[in-house]
């Protein structure tokens, strides 16, 4: 039994006594798990750190235990399956290689993951919102440089991600964006219109379509962890560490980088960077994957897929976005201190993509010039320019 229990809420005593009988059953003797700490989680799962207090084999001293708490939804992939397909992938890489928690065990029945300790780590969610713009930038860049190590890693094991789903039980995986953002291709025009009186031309239509092709089977295919928010990278002491693997998949590696960009796109914590943040960060990624791609060393190859990923990810946070705001401005997530209104954060998007699309997109950059413009008309008391992160405030 847990001991040490407290009064602990009981999706975390339930995760914990799942996992103790797990390790039992592996080692052949009783493991004891003890001094629960709830570590939060999502409406689907919950999560939690607890000390091996009675170790019959070679347990590390503290695990995390992850325990999915519903079961997947009829003909859809299975999260659980995604998360442990992941793991083990990243299990298998070298500890030096491993962007993630190595995976201790795992049990589909209980659907349960007993997973590595990082320890006590800050998030990079904690830094861009802290005190300290010098740490702050520094986390970026390594969580830029982390993302690179993590794609030069995977590339070329995507037959191998397959396999381990396939063992898991699914006949089937792909990018989980890659059907929103084929409607947002057909929607987003009537969005426009009907939203903001805006008028997409059927040149910016087509411009926006050709970025489908980073969706298909491309050369520059590597893992991506699909959720990358800042609460999902955790900053220890060997660099940023990614958890939360849940949609996890390959996809080309420019729509993670566009990141560098389109700060998190659609996550709660999505402000704006300060200038030549975006720019250390590139610099940091190519550094890591310049020797996987070479060819991506090439600034005019690399720019114009950073470009097409940067447009294909204004055109998704619309679609998602903007429809929220038929009758009036929201926040992006809950918190009104961590997050901005949708119409600061979309106008912020197109006014950036405007400019990046100037040299080439003649038709996006027209349309981004737009709808900047018609959402500052429609909300005139809505901040007209994204803030950066509060760790750049007082610097900015």
């Amino acid at each position: 039994m847990v001991r040490d229990l407290g009064s602990f809420p009981r999706p975390v005593l339930a995760a914990l006594a799942a996992a103790e009988r797990l390790l039992t059953r592996r080692a052949g003797a009783s493991v004891v798990l003890a001094d629960p700490e709830d570590l939060g989680g999502s409406v689907r799962s919950v999560v939690a750190r607890a000390r091996v207090a009675r170790n019959p084999f070679s347990l590390p001293r503290t695990l995390v235990v992850k325990h999915y708490l519903t079961p997947p939804e009829p003909d859809r992939p299975d999260p659980f399956h995604y998360e442990v397909a992941s793991c083990q992938l990243f299990t298998a890489l070298p500890a030096e290689s491993r962007p993630s928690p190595a995976l201790l065990a795992h049990d589909p029945q209980a659907r349960l993951l007993v997973l590595e300790d990082l320890g006590r780590s800050s998030t990079l969610a904690d830094k861009l919102f802290g005190p300290d713009a010098a740490s702050a930038q520094r986390t970026l860049v390594s969580w830029a440089r982390a993302l690179g190590r993590m794609q030069a890693a995977t590339a070329g094991r995507e037959n191998d991600f397959g396999a381990l789903l396939r063992r898991l039980g699914e006949r089937a995986w792909r990018d989980p964006m890659a059907e929103d953002a084929r409607a947002a291709f057909a929607e987003v025009p009537s969005l426009l219109s009907t939203e903001l009186g805006v008028h997409a031309s059927a040149a910016a239509g087509a411009e926006a379509r050709e970025t489908a092709r980073l969706l298909g089977g491309t050369r520059y295919r590597a893992f991506s962890p699909s959720d990358t928010c800042p609460d999902n990278n955790l900053v220890t002491s060997r660099g940023v560490r990614f958890v939360d693997f849940e949609w996890g998949c390959f996809r080309d590696v420019a729509l993670d980088a566009a990141y560098f960009r389109v700060p998190f796109p659609g996550c709660e914590a999505s402000f704006a960077l300060p200038p030549g943040m975006a720019e250390s960060m590139l610099e940091a990624w190519r550094n890591e994957i310049a020797a996987v791609w070479p060819d991506l060393d090439e600034s005019g190859r690399l720019e114009q897929r950073l470009l097409d990923a940067q447009l294909l990810w204004v055109w998704l946070c619309t679609w998602t976005m903007l429809p929220r705001i038929h009758e009036r401005d929201e926040l992006v997530g809950a918190d009104p201190t961590r997050t901005p209104r949708i119409s600061t954060a979309l106008a912020h998007y197109w006014r950036q993509l405007a400019v990046a699309a100037q040299d080439g997109r003649p038709a996006t950059a027209e349309l981004g010039h737009a709808v900047a413009a018609a959402l500052a008309a429609r909300f005139p008391d809505s901040p007209n320019r994204l803030p950066v992160y509060p760790a750049f405030r007082s610097v900015a």
